[in-house]
């Protein structure tokens, strides 16, 4: 993945806060993350934030993240309860396409794929009208190798995509075809978390999901947004999983395999325009060139925590070796 890694960039000083128990910077030609690095030993993130609630959000919607290192940040719980203080509600991880385990409360590990496997850049669970508006991420540990997060800016994908890509995304949307299974994806009780049908034909209707039960098994079909507005900068942003959930996203040769025993409307997963006529490859590749070409990349320390406004920054994964422990919770 072409990136630019922090540690081979100058930092470039912005402001020291007046009390000098924080200093702000952002790294030369590396406009995100803002950093917010602690300058006294044990400061409580938790406490700090109470008092700076107005600069944490201007500063969220000005850079679209912010890297919060050096506090004292305790727990899970914690970790939950900076979340809460800061938006509210918090929602849970329902109707999900990766695996994850849930901790405590509404926190849960970042995405359960092998090490050795990347993630692609995306905003979560902009494959659904019910996303997170913010999301943030806290290194309990970080790995003994690799394991970074990659973020890259929503509006500056945005705007590199040819306009006449983003028209007929932003005209048609995106329509997202699911099969659940536990042999080759995610099976619909851990993504709908009930064993009950009743309920997750509830949950589709009211989504506004077209579902169809194909003996045990579910399928479903949503047509959602390929670009939004966001509700407080008025900006437009890249906003879809197109590239991820589309089978050219897969290896060649597990793409190969699976059309070779199943037909396309059975894949595990499948992405069309709106209006169900194909996606070009060529426009896939395309957007997937853009979102390497805008990747920033920073090595985690133990104890960071990366808060994202999820409209405004796509985040993925880095393989990694070692023990690595990244919780997630989503406001």
């Amino acid at each position: 993945m072409a990136s630019k890694t922090f540690k081979t960039i100058k930092r470039r000083s912005i402001n020291l806060s007046n009390t000098q128990l924080t200093k702000q910077y952002v790294l030369d030609n590396c406009p995100i993350p803002l950093v917010i690095e602690a300058q006294q030993d044990r400061i409580d993130l938790l406490s700090w934030s109470l008092n700076h609630r107005d600069l944490i959000n201007n500063h969220l919607r000005k850079e679209g993240a912010i890297l919060f290192r050096g506090f004292e940040i305790g727990n899970v719980d914690k970790f939950e309860t900076f979340m809460t203080s800061l938006f509210g509600r918090l929602i849970d991880y329902s109707y999900g396409s990766t695996p994850r385990s849930k901790l405590d409360g509404k926190v849960y590990t970042s995405t359960e794929y092998p090490p050795e496997q990347s993630i692609p850049l995306h905003n979560e669970m902009s494959y659904t009208s019910n996303y997170p508006f913010n999301i943030a991420f806290y290194c309990v540990k970080a790995a003994e190798q690799g394991g970074a997060t990659p973020i890259a800016n929503s509006r500056k994908i945005f705007e590199k995509i040819d306009p006449k890509i983003r028209d007929k995304f932003q005209e048609k949307g995106v329509m997202y075809v699911r099969n659940y299974s536990d042999k080759l994806d995610l099976p619909w009780q851990k993504v709908f978390q009930t064993n009950d049908k009743a309920t997750v034909e509830d949950y589709c209707k009211k989504a506004q999901i077209d579902f169809q039960w194909i003996g045990n098994n579910l399928r479903t079909c949503e047509v959602c947004q390929g670009v939004v507005k966001h509700p407080q900068t008025q900006e437009m942003v890249w906003f879809n999983q197109a590239h991820l959930f589309h089978v050219s996203s897969l290896q060649p040769e597990v793409k190969d395999n699976l059309l070779a025993i199943l037909k396309e409307e059975e894949l595990p997963r499948n992405t069309y325009y709106g209006d169900g006529t194909p996606i070009e490859d060529s426009v896939l590749t395309e957007i997937r060139r853009i979102y390497q070409q805008e990747a920033v990349c920073f090595p985690w320390q133990s104890g960071d925590l990366l808060l994202l406004d999820n409209l405004l920054t796509a985040h993925g994964r880095q393989p990694f070796s070692g023990s690595r422990k990244v919780v997630v919770a989503m406001g």
